[in-house]
């Protein structure tokens, strides 16, 4: 049976890619936002017991979202840091404080602009709660296209790239809540380059393990991003 799992989000991002006016996680998709879409992965789930969302200190738009969220599970608000790492970081402290929540309890990260995760795929992801010492774990996929490696400072290729055992990145990403805070502590403290959770816990001397996820759980990052997810959310509720 899996282990009950708590969720933190961080969403303090400008999204300057985006060329919008507001944050990427506060674009609309028929008539919701983003953030929105992705709360709603977990938002039913029987094994979630909780939200953590990570905000900009300056946040304007949240309250709006929170007035119309469901009162079926928790859900707190914490003020971000200055990079993604922090900022998960700021959520796994406050979550530690939460009653009834202690270092051994699961934690799963998620990009607040990614609102086409499956539920097969939390599920799947989730699945190494069963195991006995598992360290946790993400959801990835397999590089499948060519890799080109770029002379620095240009955009002509230097060489390519062996794509055998790369994987793209996804979240979830799925650690104890001990481990993980301790290990972003570390890398942080050391000012090592934290790109995600796993990187993290890799600095830590841990081995997350590979869960292979859809490539429909797309990041929003580019405008065009947003007409992609929208037809992946209307191809989802359409099943």
């Amino acid at each position: 049976m899996t282990k009950p799992v708590w969720i933190v989000i961080p969403a303090a991002g400008v999204g300057k890619r985006m060329q919008s006016e507001r944050p990427k996680q506060y674009l609309k998709i028929h008539q919701k936002t983003v953030i929105e879409h992705t709360m709603d992965c977990f938002l039913y789930h029987p094994d979630v017991m909780g939200i953590i969302v990570v905000l900009h200190r300056d946040d304007p738009y949240w309250k709006t979202v929170s007035n119309n969220l469901p009162l079926n599970i928790p859900v707190y608000t914490v003020e971000g840091g200055a990079e993604r790492s922090d900022s998960v970081l700021q959520g796994l402290d406050y979550l530690s404080m939460v009653e009834k929540v202690d270092a051994e309890h699961w934690v799963m990260v998620h990009d607040a602009a990614r609102p086409c995760l499956t539920q097969q795929d939390l599920n799947k992801l989730l699945e190494l709660t069963t195991r006995r010492n598992a360290v946790g774990g993400i959801l990835a996929t397999p590089v499948k296209d060519t890799m080109k490696r770029a002379n620095k400072n240009s955009h002509t290729i230097l060489k390519t790239e062996n794509r055998d055992d790369l994987w793209h990145a996804l979240t979830p990403q799925l650690f104890r809540l001990g481990d993980l805070q301790q290990a972003l502590h570390q890398g942080l403290d050391s000012q090592a380059n934290i790109t995600d959770e796993a990187s993290a816990m890799e600095l830590a001397g841990h081995s997350p393990e590979l869960v292979e996820g859809s490539s429909h759980n797309i990041k929003i990052t580019q405008p065009d991003d947003i007409g992609l997810a929208t037809w992946l959310l209307d191809k989802t509720d359409a099943v």
